[in-house]
């Protein structure tokens, strides 16, 4: 994917507050703190595109990018262990889903994992939430450079069999040294311009 131009568009908490539905959509998904501001910034070839924090629950906002003119990507609050007020995580669950639910232009979302944790129910449930939707899931494992090869392939095979998903579906990826940068936007590609969404 040549990426010509990537801009912030607006943050949004309800419908009403969505960009208009003209584009088709990527949405990024997953725990506090597995880096998915880095994953996004790494895919538009920009640093600070999304703010990235090493404070777990920064991302508190549904948030629109446009690429290239051409289509949006769409970063959603993080989920799990942040240090937030439970107010704003009772907030987030109805938030995320309404988006989910009701984005007619939404193609796809990218469920980011940090390879180093084996996943839990939320991971089972959002999968399982997707697919009675139909919305394709692709599943990318972040921080691959902080494990040896021998070891990747073993955390590997335990999330493929947490998830029950072919482990060959599990995008490796690294901000640190773009590994599995081309293998997420091929993965995006296929199903950002999918017939019968």
């Amino acid at each position: 994917m040549l990426i010509k131009s990537a801009d912030f568009v607006t943050s949004a908490v309800k419908p009403s507050q969505y960009p208009p539905a003209d584009l088709p959509e990527i949405a990024f998904a997953g725990r506090s703190n597995v880096g998915k501001s880095s994953l996004i910034n790494t895919l538009v070839n920009r640093k600070r595109l999304v703010k990235t924090s090493s404070t777990p629950g920064r991302t508190q906002l549904i948030n629109f990018f446009r690429v290239n003119d051409a289509f949006n990507l769409v970063d959603l609050p993080g989920y799990g262990y942040a240090k937030v007020p439970a107010a704003v995580k009772r907030q987030w669950g109805p938030m995320i889903e309404a988006y989910l639910q009701q984005r007619e232009t939404l193609q796809a979302v990218v469920l980011i994992l940090d390879v180093r944790r084996t996943p839990g129910d939320e991971e089972r449930n959002f999968i399982a939430w997707l697919n009675r939707y139909g919305l394709p899931v692709i599943l990318a494992l972040t921080k691959a450079d902080k494990l040896s090869k021998s070891k990747l392939s073993q955390r590997r095979r335990v999330i493929s069999q947490a998830l029950t998903q072919d482990s060959e579906n599990l995008l490796l990826f690294s901000a640190k040294t773009r590994q599995g940068k081309e293998d997420i936007w091929r993965a995006i590609e296929q199903l950002l311009y999918a017939e019968n969404r």
